[in-house]
């Protein structure tokens, strides 16, 4: 028999999580998102694919060499072992690795699980201090439980579509998924934190129902109580935080580049109509409708008038909360990014150095840190095996 290795592997684990096992069983976004912030502080993540294909993510283009480059980036410091969950030995292997797990995390539709005879009720018979994180676009119940979904469909329905966009009323859809990460892995993320620490004073796990629906109609909650005493209802540039008044705005350079004016304390708008000598305008700052609009086109002029590189050499000593719009090479190249060290490199045996975002927060004893690349598929299938007590011939 093999050296048991599932608690403790090749992939060195420290952090906060070293000691907490996961189980992850989910694919694309949000899933993977939040088992890998859970693995960045420290968790054993062990990444259950289908054989053959596994994620989905994996053939996503562009590749690095085999891998693609957005699996690549959000399955770093995890195991991967292939195993078919349609077959009775399958599912006799997932019941062993929950036994030793703490948390299972799952993002099929609702009832799936359940048919594979690998439900909640299911697994806590075999490890009651199991902690079970179901993510699904609107969650274990309810009219849309079986409708299938992405991001942009859980964005439209929570309603944040409805008043992101231009001021003709067109909707603009985000450059990021916020729906299946701020809707569904981060909530994930905490509630799965919140029922491990609740496990230590119960000792008992629980059931997690997370729907990116739900957690997308949770970013509207500082609107949602403007809406419940004016019954308004917000559409695209119409509040004034997505556009609506003139200091809080965006505008477009001499060289079709925009700027991000966010002066919405009035010392900061007052710092920038000094800066622009255009005190005239220091009583306008909260302007709306066509006096707003005014003032607005006003803005638009003056930014026209040169680049917005000259305008960030403008503002580089104002304190008034004024910056450049920046694509993605400036992003990584930027003063700042670089001070907080927000990109890592690590090194993987078949795709060379991959260059990812880091973990974000600064913990100043138990740091999330990247450890390992993101494995192959089933790189890991032998060692989480032999860890269960499998022999070579089983």
């Amino acid at each position: 028999m093999r050296e048991v290795v599932l608690l403790s592997s090749a992939i060195e684990v420290t952090g906060a999580l070293a000691g907490i096992t996961v189980v992850d069983l989910s694919r694309l976004l949000p899933g993977p998102y939040c088992s890998m912030v859970l693995a960045d502080l420290g968790a054993d993540v062990i990444k259950v694919e289908e054989p053959g294909r596994g994620d989905y993510l994996r053939d996503f283009p562009p590749k690095a060499n085999k891998e693609g480059a957005m699996y690549l980036a959000i399955n770093r410091n995890k195991k991967s072992m292939t195993l078919n969950l349609k077959t009775e030995q399958g599912r006799e292997i997932l019941f062993e690795l929950v036994r030793k797990a703490d948390v299972l995390l799952e993002g099929y539709r609702p009832g799936v699980m359940k048919k594979l005879g690998l439900g909640y009720s299911d697994l806590e018979e075999v490890n009651p201090r199991l902690v079970y994180c179901s993510i699904s676009g609107y969650g274990q119940g309810g009219p849309l439980e079986h409708r299938a979904g992405h991001d942009i469909n859980y964005l439209a329905l929570a309603g944040i579509l409805g008043f992101t966009g231009t001021r003709e009323g067109v909707p603009s859809i985000p450059g990021v998924q916020v729906a299946d990460v701020g809707g569904g892995a981060m909530p994930a993320v905490v509630s799965i934190l919140a029922a491990l620490m609740a496990r230590e004073r119960t000792g008992e796990g629980q059931y997690i129902d997370v729907a990116m629906l739900d957690g997308a109609v949770s970013w509207l909650s500082m609107f949602a109580g403007k809406y419940f005493v004016d019954a308004e209802s917000p559409g695209p540039s119409s509040t004034m935080l997505n556009g609506g008044i003139p200091c809080y705005n965006v505008y477009r350079t001499k060289d079709r580049r925009y700027m991000a004016l966010g002066a919405l304390e009035p010392r900061f708008w007052t710092a920038f109509c000094q800066a622009v000598e255009r005190q005239d305008l220091l009583d306008r700052q909260f302007d709306t409708g066509a006096k707003g609009r005014e003032v607005f086109n006003q803005l638009a002029d003056l930014f026209a008038g040169i680049t917005m590189d000259e305008w960030v050499e403008f503002f580089k000593d104002i304190d008034c909360c004024c910056e450049p719009v920046n694509n993605f090479t400036e992003v990584f190249d930027h003063p700042q990014v670089k001070h907080r060290n927000l990109v890592s490199e690590v090194e993987h045996p078949t795709e060379g150095k991959i260059r990812q975002i880091a973990f974000p927060a600064k913990l100043s004893k138990t740091p999330g840190t990247i450890r390992s690349a993101s494995p192959a598929l089933g790189e890991h299938t032998e060692a989480v095996l032999a860890g269960l007590g499998y022999t070579n011939e089983e």
